[in-house]
């Protein structure tokens, strides 16, 4: 075991004698096991516009995030545990993006990667995009770039290994109690519309029918005369 790997699981409230230094490793099980998540996050294998092709890179040689343990891209969201949302998201390509991250078991994590699935890039408002992947799943890290470097990419996945280090086995949601509920996936009409928003657009109809038809008893009694 090198010396990184040891530092980021052995615990130093406890003094291990020296005879039994590099044979013996006291840790809790936190840290084993965020360890252990950290050290082997499989990326779902897809790409959506240019941002795509620096993660093709960041994946090859010259670059090579195996070294990080995530070498493992996985072509079906039941085998991977992270989401990279590279590219530009579309208003017809949001559903399925959904669709996918249910399928993914949990725990699973998300990276928007670059300034179109951050922000809509410079595409935002857009007929055709959307401002924003976080609109509609959880985004865990933000990577700037337009397209971010495979540097950039490197580091936003360095980051999220902090985050799951710094993550307890007794507060993360995929060991609680209650279930969890899968996120709703939008609806494609003539505009994608937001599940989240089904209260407030059946609140809107329900007040423009009211009105309607206050208006046509209003108009009734003068046509009749």
């Amino acid at each position: 075991m090198n010396e990184m790997k040891r530092e980021n699981i052995e615990s130093t409230k406890y003094d291990i004698p020296p005879e039994l230094q590099g044979q013996v490793e006291i840790t809790t099980i936190d840290k084993i096991y965020n360890w252990g998540r950290r050290s082997s996050i499989w990326p779902l294998m897809f790409g959506l516009a240019c941002c795509a092709i620096e993660m093709i890179c960041t994946a090859a040689s010259r670059y090579d995030f195996a070294r990080f343990g995530m070498e493992v891209m996985r072509p079906s969201p039941r085998q991977a545990d992270l989401m990279i949302v590279a590219g530009t998201v579309t208003k017809k390509m949001i559903p399925t993006i959904v669709r996918l991250y249910n399928q993914m078991p949990e725990p699973k994590y998300v990276v928007a990667m670059g300034a179109c699935a951050s922000g809509g890039g410079p595409f935002k408002e857009g007929y055709n995009v959307v401002s924003g992947v976080d609109r509609y799943v959880p985004v865990d890290v933000y990577i700037a770039g337009c397209p971010p470097t495979p540097q950039a990419l490197i580091h936003g996945l360095i980051t999220l290994q902090r985050k799951i280090d710094a993550q307890s086995i007794k507060k993360v949601r995929w060991y609680r109690k209650e279930p969890i509920e899968a996120v709703p996936i939008p609806v494609l009409g003539p505009d994608v519309v937001d599940p989240h928003q089904y209260a407030i657009i059946h609140e809107q109809a329900k007040k423009l029918h009211e009105e309607a038809v206050n208006q046509a008893a209003e108009t009734a009694p003068a046509e009749t005369a």
